[in-house]
């Protein structure tokens, strides 16, 4: 993997709208439907934020920063 080319660092947090997300980085809904989250289909993404869909799903705070990780690095780097 490579590092992407990107003049800015992409930076998702807790509080990224959940449809804007998946909307703008395609690529992340891999790492959402790994952590059990159907995002792009669902109707609350359009209001949800990555936290609240995520607690939704019984997430635990733990669980959504090590999702985040892995989404930061997905959008981040490329092959």
């Amino acid at each position: 993997m490579k590092k992407n080319d990107a003049k800015e660092e992409i930076k998702i947090t807790k509080e990224f709208n959940m449809g804007e997300l998946v909307y703008k980085h395609p690529s992340a809904e891999e790492v959402l439907l790994d952590y059990g989250l159907h995002c792009a289909g669902c109707f609350a993404n359009s209001f949800d934020t990555v936290e609240a869909g995520a607690k939704a799903h019984g997430m635990t705070d733990a669980e959504i920063d090590e999702m985040l990780e892995r989404v930061n690095e997905v959008l981040n780097f490329q092959e």
